[in-house]
């Protein structure tokens, strides 16, 4: 079995997880994730 996971999916479910834990960072928490976003489309990752 080949379990192949994406890189911004991955990137989503941790972003979700740690505003859950820390409510406080979701601002950092969405800016990291959109700059990280927008560099994996940019380089087609």
């Amino acid at each position: 079995m080949n379990i192949n996971l994406e890189l911004a999916p991955l990137i989503s479910l941790i972003a979700g997880i740690a505003i859950l834990i820390v409510p406080k960072l979701l601002r950092y928490i969405v800016a990291a994730y959109l700059i990280i976003f927008g560099i994996i489309e940019l380089l087609n990752l």
